[in-house]
C-alpha cells in the first residue's frame, strides 16, 4: 500500500497530528491521538485483533475530498 499525504488541520502545528492520507487502494489512513479513555474504548464495537483506533477532529475529514 502507498500513501498520499492530503494534509492536516491548522491546529496540527508544524510536526503533529492529526493528518489524513489517501491510499492507492481507494481507502484512507488517519494519523491521530491514541484513544486511552476506558469508557470510550468500551463503546467500540467489533474491533478485530488487527485494528486500532485514533481520535481526529471532524474538520480533518474535509481533506478527503482531495482524493476524489
Amino acid at each position: 500500500m502507498r500513501l498520499t499525504y492530503l494534509g492536516k488541520t491548522s491546529d496540527s502545528g508544524k510536526n503533529g497530528c492529526p493528518a489524513l492520507y489517501a491510499t492507492d487502494r481507494g481507502t484512507f489512513v488517519v494519523q491521530g491521538k491514541i484513544v486511552t479513555d476506558p469508557e470510550a474504548i468500551a463503546d467500540l464495537r467489533d474491533l478485530a485483533d488487527d485494528e486500532s483506533y485514533v481520535e481526529i477532529p471532524a474538520d480533518l475529514l474535509r481533506l478527503a475530498d482531495r482524493a476524489q
